[in-house]
This record gives C-alpha cells, sequence and structure tokens, in this order.
C-alpha cells in the first residue's frame, strides 16, 4: 500500500538522513516531491529522468551533478524535521499517469494507469458487498483451498476479509509451496523482492535485492501470521480425490494425513498447486543402479552434504544455474550434463545487499516505497513481450525473432565471449542456436564463472546410462560420481489434473486434460466442473516477466468476484460456459503462433509434446489484470439457490 501517514515520524539523525537520499533513485524522489509539495514543476523541465532500460537503472536518472544536488537538498531540507504530511495524497488517475511516464522517461499507455493505482496502493481493487449480505447466504458458502503457496494464501486472505468461511489443506508442514520445497544452496528469486511480493503486504526489510529461498520463505510464513489464517490451514493434509455432487451442488473431498483419510464437504473447491511441484520424471538407464546419493533439486535432502565429492548435476536449467556457482568451490569435482545450451542475462547487482540507506527511505519517506515498486514491475513486466513477437520479414528467422531480439542475442553472446574468453570451446558449447528468451529468463549469478574452475566440466555428449559409481555418456566415457543431483525441472502439464478431481456426469478432469493438453478459461475455470477454479493454472505463468504475486493477486480478485456474486445474487453453483471457454483457448493458441514459445528451433517445458504452449500466457500483464477485474457471469451457466 502507498506510505501514508497524517502523523510525523520522530526527527530523523541528520547524517542518516543525507547518507539515504544519497543512494536514492532520483526518479523516485522526484514522484514523492510531487506528493509531498504538490508542486507540479518536479516533473517539469528541468527535471525530466531520461530514460533507461536497464534491469537495474542507474539511480542518477540522467541528471547532471547540479541537478541530483538540488533534488537530493530539497528532499534532505523537507525531512529534515520529520516527513512532512504529503499534500498529495492521491493525485488522481490524470496526474498519476503523467507522473509515471515522467518517472519512466517514456509515454506510458492509459490502461496501465487504473492497474498500477491499484497496486500501489491509490485505489482499493478489492473485491467487497455491495450490500450487507444475507447472513444464511455466506454462512452456506464453503471454500476449499488446495495448496498454501503464495496463491493459497492469497485467496485465504482475502476470503478472511470477506468473512467467507474457508479451509486450506496443505500437504507440507507449512506454508510458502515450492519455497518451502525447494532448498538447494543458491535457490533464490530472479525477481526483484520488493515487487515480487503482495501489494498489500510490503516488506522494507528485505536485505536483498534478489532475496535468496530463506528470506523469501520467511516472508510468506511471517505473511501467513500476520493476517490470521494459519488457524484455517491443515497441515500435512494432502487432497487425493474431490466428486462434485450435483443435487447437493456440494464438493465432497478425500483428505489424506497420516492417521488416514476423511471427507470434507466444501461449496466451492480452488486448486492453488501451481506448476513447480512436482518434479519431473527421469528415464535414464540404470539410475537404479547408482549406489551413492542422487535426489533432484526441489527434494534436496536437509542432510545432504556435497563438499569433498565427487558431483555430477544433471540440467543446465534455472535451479542448476544457481545451484553450480554455490557449490563449485566446495566439492571435488563437478560434472554439469547439458542437454541444450540456455541464454543468460548479465545482471552485476544479483548479489547485492540492500543498502541501509535504501531500507531508511522505504520505511520513512512517503511514496518512496510505491513508486519504487512501480520502476520495477515495469522493468520486470510487460516491456519485454513486445519484442518476442516473429517479424515475418525478418531476414534470420531461425537466430532471432526481429531486430530487437537480433540486438539482444548480439549482448549476450558478447556477454558469454567475454566471460569465457580464456576457454574458446567451452563458449561454443554455451552458446544456444535458438532465439534469446525460447526458455526461461535467467540471470547470471556467477554460473560462466563456475564453469571456468578447476574440476568443473561442462559435458555435452548426451547420458548413455547410470552405473553404480558414475555416469557414462554415449561416446563411453565414464565420470564418477558420489552424488547425483537431477536438476530436470517438474512436470507441469498435469497441473490440478493429478488431484483426483471428478466434476459432470463423472467426467475427470484428468480426462479433461488427457494428452497433456490443460487449458482453462482465463486459466482459471473449466467446463463440466461447478464452483471449481485453479490458479496459476494453464497458460498463467508470465514467460515474458512479471511476478507471481502479481498474477495471483488477479485471480483471488477474479475468484472472490464470483463468490460475491454468488451470494449476492443467490446462486448456488456457476460453471464455465463451453463456447466462452473454446473462444478463450482459441485465442490463446492464436496468439501463440506469433510469439517465440513457438518457434520450431526449440524444446521447452511450456510447450506439451504435440508442441502447444500450455504454460505461459500470450497477454500483457494489463490486459490479463483487465480480463481477470471483474468476472463477467454471462460467461457461466448459472444454478440458483
Amino acid at each position: 500500500m502507498a506510505s501514508t501517514t497524517n502523523a510525523r515520524p520522530p526527527k530523523p539523525d541528520l547524517d542518516e538522513l543525507q547518507a539515504a537520499v544519497a543512494d536514492a533513485d532520483l526518479r523516485v524522489l522526484l514522484m514523492c516531491l510531487v506528493h509531498l509539495t504538490g508542486d507540479r514543476r518536479w516533473i517539469e523541465a528541468p527535471y525530466l529522468p531520461a530514460r533507461d532500460v536497464r534491469l537495474i537503472a542507474d539511480p542518477a536518472a540522467g541528471f547532471t551533478p547540479e541537478i541530483q544536488a538540488e533534488i537530493r537538498g530539497t528532499v534532505v531540507a523537507l525531512l529534515t524535521n520529520g516527513a512532512p504530511v504529503p499534500v498529495l495524497d492521491d493525485p488522481g488517475p490524470e496526474l498519476v499517469g503523467h507522473m509515471m511516464s515522467v518517472c519512466l522517461g517514456e509515454q506510458v499507455a492509459p490502461e496501465y494507469v487504473p492497474m498500477m493505482r491499484e497496486d500501489m496502493g491509490f485505489s482499493s481493487g478489492d473485491v467487497s458487498w455491495g450490500v450487507s449480505p444475507d447472513p444464511s447466504g455466506v454462512s452456506s458458502m464453503s471454500v476449499l483451498i488446495v495448496g498454501a503457496g503464495i496463491s493459497g494464501l492469497g485467496l485465504a486472505v482475502k476470503l478472511k476479509q470477506l468473512g467467507i468461511d474457508y479451509t486450506v489443506v496443505e500437504k507440507n508442514p507449512e506454508v510458502g509451496g515450492t519455497w518451502f520445497e525447494n532448498r538447494y544452496p543458491g535457490c533464490g528469486v530472479d525477481t526483484p523482492n520488493h515487487f515480487y511480493s503482495y501489494s498489500y503486504a510490503p516488506n522494507h526489510g528485505w536485505k536483498h535485492y534478489f532475496s535468496p529461498r530463506d528470506e523469501l520463505q520467511s516472508y510468506v510464513e511471517r505473511c501467513a501470521t500476520d493476517f490470521g489464517v494459519r488457524s484455517n490451514i491443515r497441515f500435512d493434509t494432502e487432497l487425493v480425490g474431490a466428486v462434485w455432487d450435483k443435487d447437493t451442488r456440494l464438493w465432497t473431498a478425500t483428505i489424506r494425513t497420516a492417521a488416514g483419510t476423511t471427507e470434507l464437504q466444501a461449496s466451492v473447491l480452488v486448486s492453488a498447486i501451481g506448476h513447480f511441484n512436482q518434479p519431473a520424471p527421469v528415464h535414464i538407464k540404470g539410475l537404479e543402479n547408482f549406489t551413492g546419493e542422487v535426489f533432484h533439486t526441489a527434494r534436496w535432502p536437509k542432510t545432504a552434504d556435497v563438499r569433498g565429492k565427487n558431483v555430477a548435476i544433471v540440467g543446465t536449467g534455472a535451479s542448476s544455474m544457481q545451484t553450480v556457482p554455490t557449490i563449485a568451490d566446495d566439492v571435488s569435482a563437478l560434472s554439469i550434463y547439458q542437454r541444450s545450451p540456455q541464454w543468460v542475462r548479465p545482471l552485476p547487482e544479483y548479489n547485492d545487499q540492500v543498502k541501509p540507506g535504501t531500507t531508511w527511505l522505504l520505511e520513512n519517506v512517503p511514496y518512496y516505497a510505491s513508486w519504487n515498486r512501480f520502476t520495477l514491475f515495469w522493468r520486470y513486466g510487460d516491456g519485454l513481450l513486445r519484442f518476442l513477437k516473429k517479424d515475418p520479414d525478418w531476414p534470420h528467422p531461425m537466430r532471432s525473432l526481429n531486430r530487437v531480439n537480433d540486438r539482444h542475442r548480439v549482448e549476450m553472446t558478447d556477454y558469454m565471449r567475454t566471460e569465457l574468453a580464456s576457454r574458446p570451446g567451452l563458449f561454443d558449447a554455451c552458446l544456444p542456436a535458438y532465439p534469446p528468451y525460447g526458455k526461461r529468463i535467467l540471470l547470471d549469478k556467477g554460473w560462466f564463472k563456475a564453469l571456468l574452475k578447476p574440476g568443473v566440466e561442462l559435458v555435452t555428449t548426451a547420458i548413455d546410462h547410470i552405473e553404480a559409481d558414475g555416469v557414462v555418456t554415449t561416446d563411453g566415457t565414464h565420470r564418477c560420481a558420489d552424488v547425483l543431483i537431477l536438476a530436470t525441472g517438474f512436470r507441469v502439464t498435469d497441473l490440478a489434473a493429478r488431484l483426483g478431481i471428478t466434476g459432470l456426469d463423472g467426467h475427470t478432469l484428468a480426462e479433461a486434460w488427457a494428452d497433456d493438453n490443460p487449458a482453462a478459461y482465463l486459466g482459471i475455470t473449466v467446463p463440466g466442473f461447478p464452483n471449481f477454479f485453479c490458479m496459476y493454472g494453464p497458460n498463467t505463468n508470465a514467460g515474458h516477466g512479471g511476478s507471481a504475486f502479481f498474477l495471483a493477486e488477479c485471480q483471488v480478485r477474479y475468484i472472490t468476484g464470483c463468490l460475491v456474486e454468488m451470494v449476492e445474487h443467490d446462486v448456488a453453483a456457476i460453471e464455465c460456459r463451453t463456447d466462452a471457454y473454446e473462444e478463450f483457448v482459441h485465442r490463446v493458441d492464436e496468439l501463440h503462433e506469433d510469439l517465440i514459445w513457438t518457434h520450431p528451433g526449440m524444446s521447452t517445458y511450456y510447450r506439451n509434446k504435440h508442441g502447444r504452449v500450455v504454460s505461459p500466457m500470450p497477454f500483457r500483464l494489463v490486459d490479463y489484470w483487465t480480463m481477470t477485474h471483474r468476472p463477467d457471469m454471462d460467461d457461466f451457466r448459472l444454478e440458483p439457490v
């Protein structure tokens, strides 16, 4: 939420204040000055920040030393006696839109204004009761949420605020979902955590700009406690099946604990299990013969110790790129088995800790946190998507998609060549043949430097089989291993279909999504399954950027909107209409034909075995926000109470 207060905070230490302002992003400070003073001259020449398209922008914003000093000096003077009461609490849509454009140094399309006003806390996007609801209608509704990760927790928080009864079943002993399960060395986010968080629960105390796993997991646990939803979570409890009864209009769920299986009923069922919690099966001949430790990165044992050992790691995706630099100095030898190389973006600031001055600004300067979050949102949001479209006239379609995509290829290639200058052969092995961003966007956390370390070997020859003491490649080479790590990714096409969900007329979700082909209207609802919603469902992965928290909030708003409509209009059951579903799926497939993920020169978990894109969305974040902001009940078949 926006950092507003009507009371002055304590008078700050002048040295601390000056040091903090010296570290500030000046484009963000200018927006704060507009709020604090009400003076629009701070968004007019000569106070117009330069456009900066880098992932981490220059905090000086292109200003001369004189202008920098003036901006900082004005802020220090205003805050010397504590932050003043802002003159402009909510500048209104028109002025906020102008401020957004000035802040970025580029024109922001008007459709982003209402979305960002909500995200920054200037307006509320929460679903609320239109009138005081009939208590009997609210009390008759109960929601069963499967999964206490980012999505499930976000929904629980908003249901609690609406007074709707809910229960969360979580197979793990703690909240966090994929962040609870993934604890491999180096595990962390590749989105700035000041944006990778709930909009209504900012954390100004992040220690890193890109948080390691433990720091993010602590944030999620704290949210569960602070919002008071823990009492409604059943931990160590797994859903093993759910059946819709069209007569009672209830879901009967079978849940399993250590004590056995029981049943519970709910009027609404929500799957919030996400994409990344089911390790992909590994089919390597002889794997069962390996006598050392073997585990998937997502199932890293708490007792695992790779120090001084010969380690083999299969895969070079995101988890491998985080693990390898973290363990390379501790192992005796490390063999990395690569199926296909990855494009990697340089980001020198990836491991940086948040400066104390930045934390002070976020905590004490009104609106600094909100506008800082906005700048991160923009850089890691929709800006890239337009460059992932295929240019039909581009003369080099196999190496890149368009002129800008080719420029990105050159930049990343040059970076790779510089990092691996001492090993030209290694450069050749690491250079992808497909266009940049065809697979998940990866950031360099020291990957290339790790490949150059003594004892580290990148193996590009395919694995033939596993023996008791090592790995044998197709050229007959045997490499010893004491530990075998499977960084082979996740099975992302099963999603909620593996929960044993049975809808109308005995049809199962597994049947509806058979042949590796999940699909849902808005990624949320499926015909034939009344009162069922899935969060982080098919085609809702933001492949071009964004944040899982942002997408979860979109889906929470949509689902709670449906539930409020049901209570206020005496609706017992809603079922997605087939025509709305089919039209949406057709639109998704059609849009993907013009995007990089249907490029023929690569394979990726984004696509199913038939080549259909089932994971990332083809929309801008603002498009998805608009589509899910309020449900259109004409998209559903309604059954009255």
